[in-house]
């Protein structure tokens, strides 16, 4: 009877166990989808229109804008009953010094949604809230009411969208190639003077390069006419917007993104208007300090640093995996070495970045400028941040997760398989990159995707080895040799950092962090399911050695 009754106890204690691991392992999922929920709902969010209401104050004054949160207000001395105010993006950055305004309904008397407000996406000062007035040429009046402005603004603004491009393709185009090759003739004139060559050797190659100089200046020349009749031509057109409080407000054509009337555009409309944001969002440029535009050059600084943190993380962690466990006498030493990889993955990032300057930029970065780019100094080339920087950085932030990951997938290979191939003849080299390493890849990507996680989202060791707010130029380009490993670069970690917390315009830039919080999280998830289906591809190839 008492076995029994132990029996019982201890089945009780195991389920009971079971049933406790199992609900906190159910806890954390709910947080997890709780938190992918909440950034999901408010990124996805940010880029669906809505509506613009016209609010009538009981003084007469009348507000334009769209409304975006609404709270209650508790009970005051002054105002026994509770109320409720609403927070109206009105915009209008340029006139009124702020987006939002804070409006207590209790003040409200009238509420409308008009046909005729239009809201103006522009390239700097953010949205305009008003209603169309005069459509001009100078002084000349082309059109003048607000259906006759809307109906000729539309063909007007299309051809401005087109000579913008045409401007922007002309500055990155040739204007971009005629200053690097100013600039190549530049350095190559320095070299020259740093080369101590014979005075009339030293004249006649410097005749040569002011003879190459002086064209590429008559050709930049003539693009910099032709650029600035561009511009002139493109803000040749201006519209007259008005405000709900009677102001008027001349904007140029040319610096307008997009013009919409919210209040007449269905579901559809929306929808379309919906995915064309979401476009611009993920493949242009950043505008108005990063709060508006687009992140392309986020994403693609966050993809290629990875993948070159990958490049340099993988064979360093392999190779030393491979000698702790394959080669290596396993004794106190070996222990000591495998515990001091353990705590430097707990040692913080910011450590690994600090490294970084003083090892990557200024030790290696420095002397690489003085034996290949003397001509360049004191400019440095490789002797300041840089995209390779961040990417060793990271690489040795890393390598222990490789390490870890990599050894515990060599100690899952069977050691029948390393007997049989060596009983067949194979050497220990022969056995191992053959036959033990392909058998423990699967461990060897799993590492590779935690390094890769981690990477992606680490900002503090990157702030000090290369990353920048805004890189104008991207790390590969078509001038020789292609790919710039020296340049700086931006990364989606640092870009929501920067707008949720460096913003000079929090409130307008709240619903971006959200949105780039989401985008970095779809990245790191489909970089991460390519390296988990190639496992699961390598894992079922080598089924047969129980890894």
């Amino acid at each position: 009877m008492a076995k029994n009754s132990t029996t019982r106890r201890r089945d009780f204690v195991g389920t009971s166990l079971t049933a406790l691991c199992g609900g906190a392992l159910a806890l954390n999922l709910l947080l997890i989808l709780g938190l992918l929920l909440l950034i999901g709902v408010y990124g996805a969010a940010y880029f669906w229109q809505r509506d613009i209401v016209e609010l009538t104050r009981v003084d007469g004054s009348r507000v334009l804008g769209e409304i975006h949160d609404r709270e209650s207000i508790p009970p005051t001395p002054d105002a026994p009953e509770p109320g409720e105010r609403i927070k109206v993006r009105v915009g209008n950055r340029d006139l009124t010094a702020n987006d939002f305004q804070w409006l207590s309904l209790s003040s409200v008397v009238d509420r409308g949604t008009p046909g005729d407000a239009v809201v103006l996406e522009r390239l700097e000062w953010g949205n305009f809230y008003g209603r169309m007035v005069e459509l001009r040429h100078g002084d000349e009046l082309l059109a003048s009411g607000g259906d006759e402005v809307w109906r000729r603004f539309g063909p007007l603004h299309r051809e401005k969208v087109r000579q913008r491009d045409a401007v922007r393709k002309l500055e990155r185009g040739p204007i971009g190639d005629v200053n690097f090759e100013i600039e190549k003739l530049r350095l190559e004139t320095r070299r020259l003077e740093l080369a101590r060559l014979p005075e009339a050797e030293l004249a006649r190659r410097q005749e040569q390069i002011d003879g190459r100089m002086a064209a590429r200046q008559a050709e930049y020349e003539e693009l910099a006419t032709r650029l600035f009749a561009a511009r002139d031509e493109l803000m040749a057109e201006t519209l007259v917007m008005e405000t709900a409080d009677g102001r008027r407000k001349e904007i140029a054509v040319g610096a307008i993104v997009r013009a919409l009337r919210p209040n007449d555009m269905g579901p559809l409309a929306k929808s379309g208007l919906y995915l064309s944001r979401i476009w611009e969002f993920v493949a242009d440029d950043p505008r108005e300090s990063n709060t508006e535009g687009g992140i392309f050059p986020a994403i693609f600084g966050t993809v290629m640093m990875v993948f070159l943190m990958s490049f340099a993380v993988v064979p360093l962690g392999v190779l030393a995996a491979l000698y702790l466990r394959e080669y290596a006498k396993q004794g106190p030493l070996v222990r000591m070495v495998r515990i001091a990889v353990n705590n430097l993955a707990g040692v913080p990032s910011i450590v690994f970045g600090v490294f970084g300057l003083g090892f990557f930029v200024y030790t290696i970065g420095g002397s690489i400028d003085r034996l290949f780019y003397p001509e360049a100094l004191p400019t440095p080339t490789f002797g300041t941040g840089g995209i390779l920087w961040g990417a060793l950085t990271l690489a040795l932030l890393t390598v222990p997760v490789v390490i870890v990951a990599t050894e515990e997938g060599l100690a899952a290979v069977p050691g029948i398989v390393r007997a049989g191939s060596l009983a067949l003849g194979a050497t220990k080299w022969e056995t191992t990159w053959k036959v033990v390493v392909p058998a423990a890849a699967p461990g060897i990507l799993t590492g590779l995707i935690l390094a890769m996680a981690r990477a992606a989202g680490e900002v503090a060791p990157l702030m000090i080895v290369g990353m920048v707010k805004l890189a104008p130029a991207l790390p590969i380009d078509h001038h020789a040799p292609f790919v710039h490993l020296e340049r700086k670069f931006m990364h989606l970690g640092f870009h929501i950092y920067d707008v949720g917390f460096q913003s000079p315009n929090v409130d307008a830039s709240k619903p971006l962090v959200f949105a780039t919080a989401l985008l970095l999280i779809v990245v790191v998830t489909v970089m991460n399911l390519v390296a988990i289906a190639l496992r699961n591809r390598l894992r079922r190839r080598y089924a047969g050695s129980a890894v």
